[in-house]
């Protein structure tokens, strides 16, 4: 098996079913199926060299393959409310490696993040070169103030004087959008937090979907999206 030394390859899960959102994968935000707006995101990566969507869906894979991804066709033991993401990645890998080669890193990108870009993948992609770095993760600044449901405060003591918000211990919010992993590190640990990993800061990730309501709002974003 040869690892190439500068390849990356987008894996994308996007299994057909979604109770929250039924057909979600397929839902169009600014005229593009959402599988689609990561698939064209991971194509505009400058490290990306390959751009792979694991579906166990038709039409997914029908949509996959016309914006120029490759499908890999997962079973639906591997698609189902309980099959992890990671058990995809996995799933596609294995198959990877039976050709004889697979990528020195990957990036799982989640549909649910529209408005991801490629350079936003390159720079938490960039974040592996470190050899003491196995795996990076995109996140968000979060400036708010944080509480428990029993009236605790977590990032800040109620019982004081009341802090300005710039004052506040940086915290990040995992966006879900972009996480990338040496392959290798993620082959042996199964998860997409290979210890030692990085967060990455991106300022400007966009809002994730999760409910519809989420979904009308990326749908009104996309309007006023730059072209």
């Amino acid at each position: 098996m040869h690892q190439s030394d500068d390849s990356a390859m987008a894996l994308i899960p996007a299994r057909g079913g979604s109770k929250g959102i039924p057909g979600k994968n397929l839902k169009d935000v600014g005229g593009v199926p959402l599988v689609a707006r990561s698939i064209r995101a991971a194509q505009a990566s400058a490290k990306v060299t390959r751009v792979v969507v694991s579906t166990d869906d038709d039409a997914i894979a029908a949509v996959s393959l016309e914006y120029g991804a490759e499908v890999v066709r997962r079973p639906a033991v591997l698609a189902n409310d309980t099959a992890s993401s990671e058990s995809a990645l996995l799933h596609a890998l294995d198959l990877f490696a039976a050709d004889g080669s697979l990528p020195s890193s990957i990036v799982f990108l989640q549909c649910t993040s529209p408005f991801t870009t490629g350079q936003q993948i390159d720079k938490v992609l960039t974040a592996l070169q470190p050899k003491n770095v196995n795996s990076a993760f995109a996140v968000a600044p979060w400036h708010g103030f944080l509480w428990r449901d029993d009236g605790r405060g977590i990032n800040h003591d109620p019982q004081q004087a009341r802090q300005r918000r710039q004052d506040l211990e940086p915290s990040f919010l995992e966006t879900g959008a972009i996480y990338a992993m040496k392959t290798a590190a993620f082959l042996n640990c199964g998860s997409r937090f290979c210890a030692p990993w990085r967060p990455v800061v991106l300022e400007d990730s966009g809002p994730e979907i999760d409910t519809t309501s989420d979904l009308e709002l990326c749908r009104n974003l996309a309007v006023i999206e730059p072209s």
